[in-house]
């Protein structure tokens, strides 16, 4: 099912809604995640003169932005998308799971800044979060790591730095926000207890994954 030689973004739009959920890379179950579902050429290369090229993350923007998913850190702090129709049930489950941030925390204030300015790429949410010292930035990137976890924080786009001929470079930057903001109140709502949408999640993931192991699903799940 997981070998679809996909060779375009619309054809991965496509997929992450036939399935549902889909790890970027590998996320530790054969064959499930976009690396591994796209043709040869459309995966990660690296050129005599040092140059790359990988049509895949190229691609990333236009999913999230057109693609009817989330993309975030869903599964075991790797990203990924899920489609819109299974997102308030994992956001369901995963809120009981990862409970909101305590009054005063980090965790609380991460949160507020993006509430305030609505979005805001990595290290702007670093800086306006005070996270500006030496060492910070692993700790700041794992806060908001678990906050991605806990379906609190979201990928609403990608933003590439520009060469002196406007053309973009790099990898680009995560433009981070909340879902509510990106999708609405409605649609991070579910009409299902927790424990309901994890059954109903589990008994998508063992017909999706039928090789994968219990264990494999439950961190797939968290």
């Amino acid at each position: 099912m997981f070998h679809k030689d996909i060779y375009s973004a619309a054809g991965l739009m496509a997929f992450i809604q036939e399935v549902g959920f889909l790890p970027l890379l590998d996320g530790g179950v054969h064959g499930f995640s976009a690396e591994e579902c796209v043709t040869d050429d459309c995966r990660y290369v690296v050129f005599d003169d040092g140059g790359w090229d990988w049509p895949l993350w190229k691609w990333k923007g236009s999913v999230v932005t057109e693609g009817n998913c989330v993309y975030g850190k869903f599964f075991d702090k790797k990203a990924g998308f899920i489609s819109r129709d299974w997102w308030p049930d994992f956001c369901n489950y995963r809120r009981s799971q990862h409970p909101l941030p305590a009054e005063g925390s980090i965790e609380e204030s991460i949160l507020a800044t993006l509430g305030e300015h609505g979005s805001l790429i990595t290290r702007e949410l670093r800086a306006a979060c005070g996270f500006d010292g030496p060492k910070m930035r692993s700790r700041f990137d794992g806060y908001v790591t678990r906050l991605q976890m806990g379906c609190y924080i979201v990928t609403e786009d990608f933003v590439y730095p520009t060469d002196k001929h406007g053309r973009e470079y790099g990898w680009g930057w995560s433009l981070l926000t909340t879902p509510e903001t990106l999708l609405g109140r409605q649609a991070c709502q579910c009409p299902r207890t927790p424990q309901e949408s994890y059954q109903r999640l589990t008994d998508h993931f063992h017909q999706l994954l039928p090789h994968a192991t219990d264990r494999q699903i439950m961190k797939l799940i968290g």
